[in-house]
């Protein structure tokens, strides 16, 4: 893997139940444990899937027409596993989009079926990723967690 592939985000607690993220580039975003109004992580992920499917179809789209209307419903289950685990099930994306009448309308119309299944099949990092089920890999290191090895890495 190369840094230029690399992706990451900060997450510090800023107060009980409200988190911040912040982005390598200096965005953030405030979230919480679902008290008060303010996104959970699993709403996160929501708008997560949602976003990067509207950006990509937005992409295809756009050029040929500004749409008149562009939404998409992101809804999913959390649900517990045999285990007791946590976890979402039955993630689904619902677009509604519509584009003005016309030659451009027409065009952005036309490729709107491709654009949403190139999304799916081979754009979207997002839910691609989750569709994978690649692994997450938890540690602890610093001041209260066990110090990390030379590798970077916290002791078993």
């Amino acid at each position: 893997m190369t840094s230029e592939s690399l992706r990451s985000v900060t997450v510090e607690r800023t107060g009980p139940g409200l988190f911040t993220a912040t982005n390598a580039r200096g965005g953030t975003i405030t979230f919480s444990t679902g008290s008060g109004e303010g996104f959970t992580p699993v709403e996160l992920l929501l708008a997560a899937i949602g976003g990067c499917s509207a950006a990509d179809v937005d992409v295809a789209t756009s050029r040929h027409a500004d749409p008149v209307e562009f939404s998409l419903a992101v809804s999913g289950h959390k649900v517990q596993d045999e285990g007791g685990g946590n976890l979402m099930t039955d993630l689904e994306v619902a677009f509604t989009v519509g584009f003005p009448d016309g030659e451009g309308g027409d065009r952005a119309r036309a490729i709107l079926p491709r654009a949403v299944k190139s999304s799916h099949d081979k754009l979207c990092t997002v839910s691609r990723t989750v569709e994978a089920g690649t692994p997450v890999t938890t540690r602890l290191v610093g001041r209260d967690g066990p110090e990390p090895t030379p590798g970077g890495h916290s002791p078993a």
